[in-house]
């Protein structure tokens, strides 16, 4: 049976896959996403809390992030969707003096790339937050043009948009192997056909790294549990996503923010980290978040908790994402490892994803693709994991 012909093939349906075929296929090109899920999103993006910022430590990351703010805070007033966007920013709130140490040392970065942030003393930002706990507070970072949307309608979205544009999407179809030739791929070969493409894209989140041992390369992509939780929708309380890096006994920081719809969602970074598939809730999750947020704003205390759940973050060593072309395969092109941060930097990965198909990359994304190449060191650490 004879190949089905595309330009592009995207493998994975989520955060970044869909909304790069709505990116490719709005510029004119032929593309096939491949999902083993029977609908988009069903991986790691519906087990995202919704967070989106800008504020992060590093220029590839903030520019990526700011242009998707771009696009999630238009995407309404553009194609008519609701996604639920809310302009709420992102408080970094400083306990001790190593935090305020960190925070302070990335401004000047973030600042420099465009980032309406500043450092707020513990009397601006207890205005900001009147709930916040004063005792021990040394102040905190706070971004205003951050927040948040429903990663369920957004990439319900994204996938309607580029379908529009005439992507095509084939679910419940898992790729299986590569046919490779000359050192290129030749054919994607799944559970039900076969495809050629000139490019083909591997987007396939926490098990991009199984992708990439079947073209015969090791990508350096774990997937990692996290567990988060919704409450009770109560009154308007607060308006940012508040983000404490402290580290403590199990948790490495956390983070919660309260929905246009008045739920309270909160997530944690495990420590150790917790490699694996493993999405089962677990017994520890509930008792270690809550003392740390009812320490940190006692006036939720008696808030109830709806449900948790637990997702998978696709980490790399440094906590920065892979994209670049493969140079031992034409052709392939890597977008992995976005390390739990999928939602916030898809669109602007998409675009880019887009200009590299294109041949019409530009001085700032080679920056931006110097940062995040698949051939670096791994060596320098995201600060603001």
């Amino acid at each position: 049976m004879s190949a089905q012909n595309y330009d592009v093939i995207i493998i994975g349906a989520g955060s970044i896959g869909t909304p790069a075929a709505f990116s490719l296929a709005r510029e004119g090109f032929k593309v096939l996403v491949l999902d083993r899920n029977p609908s988009p999103g069903q991986s790691s993006n519906k087990r995202a809390i919704g967070g989106l910022r800008a504020t992060h430590s590093d220029p590839a990351k903030i520019k990526l992030c700011r242009r998707s703010l771009e696009i999630f805070s238009q995407w309404k007033e553009t194609y008519g969707d609701e996604i639920e966007w809310y302009q709420g920013g992102y408080c970094f709130v400083a306990y001790g003096e190593n935090e305020e140490k960190i925070l302070k040392e990335v401004l000047p970065i973030q600042k420099k790339y465009g980032l309406k942030i500043d450092w707020l003393e513990p009397e601006e930002l207890r205005k900001l937050l009147p709930d916040i706990n004063p005792r021990g507070l040394r102040g905190g970072t706070y971004s205003p043009e951050d927040g948040h949307a429903s990663p369920l309608l957004a990439i319900e979205a994204f996938y309607r948009q580029a379908k529009r544009a005439s992507a095509q999407f084939n679910f419940r179809e898992e790729v299986v192997s590569f046919h490779l030739e000359g050192g290129k791929i030749k054919e994607v070969i799944t559970n039900k056909a076969r495809y050629s493409a000139e490019v083909v894209i591997n987007a396939a989140g926490a098990w991009a790294a199984e992708i990439g041992r079947l073209a015969g390369i090791n990508l350096p992509v774990r997937p990692d549990s996290h567990e988060a939780a919704v409450t009770e929708p109560v009154k308007r309380l607060f308006d940012p996503m508040i983000v404490d890096i402290r580290p403590m006994e199990g948790s490495a920081n956390y983070y919660f923010y309260q929905h246009a719809t008045g739920q309270i969602i909160f997530c944690i970074t495990p420590n150790p980290n917790i490699w694996g598939f493993d999405e089962r809730e677990t017994s520890t999750f509930l008792p270690m978040v809550a003392r740390r947020i009812i320490e940190l704003m006692p006036r939720l205390k008696n808030i109830r908790i709806r449900r948790t759940w637990r997702g998978l973050y696709p980490m790399t060593p440094d906590g920065f994402p892979i994209i670049g072309w493969v140079k031992e395969i034409e052709g392939l092109l890597l977008a992995v490892g976005m390390c739990g941060q999928g939602f916030m930097l898809g669109p602007g990965v998409a675009e880019l994803l887009t200009r590299m198909v294109a041949r019409k990359t530009t001085p700032e994304d080679e920056e931006i693709l110097s940062i995040l190449s698949p051939y670096r060191q791994f060596v320098k650490e995201e600060k603001l994991k």
